[in-house]
This record gives C-alpha cells, structure tokens and sequence, in this order.
C-alpha cells in the first residue's frame, strides 16, 4: 500500500506543478463550486431577473419577493467508479479499470490538498462501495483503500443504476466525478437529471483495442458480465468497421449529451499518460469559473 501510495503522490504533485504553472495557482479549480446555493428572500427592485420571483411567498400579497443567492465554496466532491467487468480491457496492469483507479487515487489526494470533504460511491449493477463525505488525509487513506482493495460482488453494470443511487443518496449540490468507460445503454435520463442537480464531470476510459479489432479468423470473445462465450468470426471487414463506427458513434453521442447539460467531458486511453489530459481539465473548468 505504501508504494501506491508514493505514485498516487508523485502524480499528484506533477500535476499541481504544472496546473499551478498554467493557470496561476488556480489547482483547486476541480474541486471548488461554481454552483450557487439559495441565501435569503428580498423585495424586488426594478430590473431584477424575473426569474429569481419566489412565486409561492409573493402570493400571500405582502409584496413581490426575489431569492438571492450566494457562491457555493464548500461543496462536497464524489467520486462514481464504474468498476463493472467491461473495465478489464487493456494491457496487463494497465486496463481501463487500473486506469480509473488511478486517476480516482490521484485526484482524491488532489482534493485532500485543497482541504474538500470527498466521498466515493463505487457501483457494478449494484452498490459496491459507498463512503460518506468527510475531509482529511484520514478519509483520503479510507477512500484509496476503497478503491483499490475492493473485491466485487457483481461484474454486470448499470449505469442507470449508479446514476439514481447517487440521485436519491446526495441532496445538496456536489462536484460529482463519474469515471466509467460509459459502455451500456438508457442511462440518459439519470445522467442528465444528476447534471441539473450537481457540477458533474464524465471521465470516458477508452482502449484501442475496442475500435480496432484485428482480423483473426473465427475466435472466442469471453463476455465477462455474462459470464459467457461467443464464437465471432473477425475476418470479414465488414464485422471490424462495425466494431469501430459503434465505438466511434457511440463516443459522440456521449460527448453531444455532455455539451447540452454542461457537463465536463474527458476521454483518456488507457495507453495516455493521466497527467495531460487531466491538466486539460484542471485548465477548462479554471477558464469556466473565471467566465463565470
């Protein structure tokens, strides 16, 4: 443990230097809210927004009300960990489950630096792992021995099922982190409903060999989830081009979803260093909160 530690440290401070570096001192732009939170009610004054009106408490006729509103700064961050069998796919040591893992660890010692209460939900086609939110190097060594000492309980996934279990389970608005290959079908809705509640960020863990599979004949595909062979045959054309316009298609279609419900998108290969992509993102949402 003491030597994942040391590398999850050593990322971690290789992108502090850099991201300090970049975006002067701006390190904490991951981890500090853009939200804003409800405050107090006062009489409107001429050229407010209409849309700040509390309808309910003008109606009792003692005058027409506006909500204010104040910077969220203290928002919890959680980190959702797709860790479902489609994650097993990659090099030895280096598949996209070992990836997510990673960047998790590493940004979890990111958001103990900058002093934010961080919380994991770790989920398959069930709840796995859930830690509550709280701060402190403490609860940073917790969540690291979440994430990589976990055994699972079940490899099917359902994203539908991870996104409405941190729905119902997280009330107040929080920097949700989703790190997942985003491979299976009819999340959107929860998706987009967490991303109307919350500051979210979808990091997608892609592998090449998912848009290219070489031709090899008739071959066993072994479905982990299922638990069940397939005998595929690779050598018509026709089967690697589909293979690689679904991946490709589906890969839109999740990044158009994103842009629509100002959600933070990210792709990382598992053959990518995490330290430029993720500074790409420290740099994005820094530019974001400064428009804001």
């Amino acid at each position: 443990m003491d030597q994942l530690f040391n590398k999850l440290r050593k990322y971690e401070i290789m992108i502090r230097k850099v991201a300090n570096n970049h975006l002067q001192g701006e390190y904490q732009s991951l981890f500090k809210g853009s939200g804003l939170e409800f405050d107090d009610l006062r009489p409107y004054q001429y050229g407010d927004d209409i849309r700040t009106i509390e309808w309910k408490v003008s109606a009792k006729g003692h005058g027409t009300f506006v909500k204010t509103f104040r910077e969220e700064k203290e928002q919890s961050v959680y980190f959702l960990l797709d860790i479902s069998g489609s994650q097993d796919i990659g090099q030895q040591g280096n598949k996209k489950i070992d990836q997510g893992k990673l960047i998790a660890g590493v940004l979890t010692l990111a958001a103990v630096y900058e002093g934010s209460q961080i919380g994991l939900i770790s989920y398959s086609d069930e709840q796995e792992k859930l830690i509550l939110p709280a701060k402190g190097s403490k609860q940073g060594v917790k969540i690291i021995r979440g994430i990589f000492d976990h055994q699972n309980n079940s490899l099917r996934t359902n994203l539908h099922g991870m996104f409405t279990f941190a729905l119902n389970l997280i009330k107040k608005r929080s920097i949700i982190i989703i790190i997942s290959d985003f491979i299976d079908q009819d999340y959107e809705r929860p998706f987009r409903a967490l991303a109307e509640r919350h500051d979210v960020v979808a990091i997608q863990l892609t592998d090449p060999r998912e848009s290219a599979l070489p031709s090899l004949g008739i071959i066993p595909i072994y479905d982990k989830e299922k638990g069940k062979t397939t005998w595929v045959n690779t050598a018509f054309g026709s089967f690697s081009k589909r293979i690689s316009e679904t991946f490709t298609t589906e890969r839109e279609y999740l990044k158009d979803i994103c842009k629509k419900n100002q959600i933070n998108y990210l792709a990382m290969d598992t053959t990518q260093d995490i330290v430029g992509p993720l500074i790409d993102l420290f740099k994005y949402r820094n530019k974001r909160m400064k428009r804001g």
